[in-house]
């Protein structure tokens, strides 16, 4: 069962306030006990000082100044309870008694007198009991009234510094999967705050990945399906034979979709860890055309590329790598070995357009195959790019963000 953290909060305030409230209480009765016997002993104190004056001078004992002290000249004459509470010996001494005196005895040695001993009753004089019995009530109901009000705040203290947390928790607590987090306290500028900014990106994170693991195994199973099928039929239908030529040219079609189709799989599977930057995007068809089979002998007949010296755009290297890769490989593939490319920028596209061998419809009716994935590829850069299939040429524009 969860435990509420206001009600764990309002219950170590409080638990605090009373404590505090209950230990300065005492402190301060003991202040004042500690307080009225100090009175009474130097009181005690001075009539000792001026009895000893008196005796030295004149002789004799005095009588004492006030009527509260009284001179005993042997342990003896003490009252009886205060005899029963002391010894001769000793030197002072708080007596209390059933009948309510209440006893201070100071003990002296005087020349010629011997040991005399001060006996005073000052419960006449104490104030911390009269006051206590006069108006304790009262003091007792404010004090309850104090304890009221701090536990009071203690309450409102409690529920002002949970409540936003309650309210991140309520958040957390009704984000749906597949939402999209919005926590109320990320401009907060203190601890809940920074929880709040931290937990917005995590979820943001984990939504992502969540999201890039369901469409990478939606398109591992979408798109790897059709050419696996393709060459498992081209396998069944060839047994007992040999396989004819256009046979092959499907196999080595299905080998070539599924090699493409796994790098694009996973470029866009880490396109979310990987970042922008400024591309020349030149330089990339370059590196592409080298690494193509046979570029050498090409000639101008059958290859044409219109492009400026420098081509910087806002994309990430890799994933515009790949993407360029499989266009331009399925310009080639599908376009036959008599295909005419041309690669040219043009109204802030880039054109890639390959010519159609129409003879060849039972391998061209493949090249629709993978543009979804080459979309969500220009997607993740935040480029866009377009399909124009015709008759006699195949054409894709590929707009991509120009670096500033």
């Amino acid at each position: 069962m969860l435990r509420s953290i206001r009600r764990s909060l309002f219950a170590a305030l409080a638990g605090l306030t009373v404590l505090i409230c209950l230990g300065y209480t005492g402190l301060a009765v003991v202040i004042a006990y500690v307080t009225e016997d100090m009175l009474v002993g130097r009181l005690l104190e001075r009539e000792a000082r001026a009895i000893e004056q008196h005796a030295a001078r004149h002789g004799a004992l005095p009588r004492p100044s006030s009527d509260l002290v009284a001179i005993h000249a042997s342990h003896a004459s003490l009252p009886a309870a205060v005899r029963a509470a002391t010894t001769p010996l000793q030197e002072r001494a708080e007596v209390f008694t059933d009948t309510g005196q209440h006893y201070h005895l100071l003990a002296r040695e005087l020349p010629g007198h011997g040991r005399v001993y001060l006996l005073a009753d000052v419960a006449p004089v104490l104030v911390v009991s009269k006051v206590v019995q006069d108006v304790g009530g009262v003091l007792i109901f404010f004090a309850l009234l104090l304890i009221a009000l701090a536990l009071l705040l203690a309450w409102l203290l409690a529920r002002r510094l949970v409540l936003p947390l309650q309210v991140l928790a309520r958040e957390a607590q009704a984000l749906a999967p597949g939402a999209t987090p919005a926590f109320s306290a990320r401009g907060r500028l203190d601890e809940i705050g920074v929880l709040a900014e931290r937990l917005d990106t995590s979820f943001g994170a984990l939504q992502a990945a969540l999201r890039r693991e369901h469409d990478f195994t939606r398109d591992v199973g979408h798109e790897l399906r059709t050419p696996l099928t393709v060459m498992r039929n081209t396998l069944v239908l060839s047994e007992g034979r040999a396989l004819g030529p256009e046979e092959l040219a499907q196999l080595r079609s299905g080998l070539h979709d599924i090699g493409a189709t796994i790098d694009v799989l996973f470029a866009l599977a880490r396109s979310q860890q990987l970042g922008q930057e400024n591309v020349d995007l030149r330089a990339l068809i370059e590196t592409c055309l080298l690494r193509l089979p046979g570029a050498e002998d090409w000639d101008e007949e059958r290859f044409s590329l219109s492009l400026p010296e420098r081509l910087p755009v806002l994309g990430n290297r890799q994933l515009a790598g790949i993407l360029l890769n499989n266009c331009i490989g399925n310009a080639l593939f599908h376009g036959g070995p008599q295909v005419v490319l041309s690669i040219a920028w043009e109204n802030g596209a880039l054109c890639i357009i390959n010519s159609v061998d129409g003879e060849r419809h039972g391998q061209v009716q493949g090249f629709a195959h993978g543009q979804l994935l080459l979309r969500r590829a220009a997607q993740a850069m935040g480029w866009d790019i377009a399909f124009h299939p015709g008759v006699k040429d195949y054409r894709v524009e590929i707009t991509p963000h120009l670096a500033a």
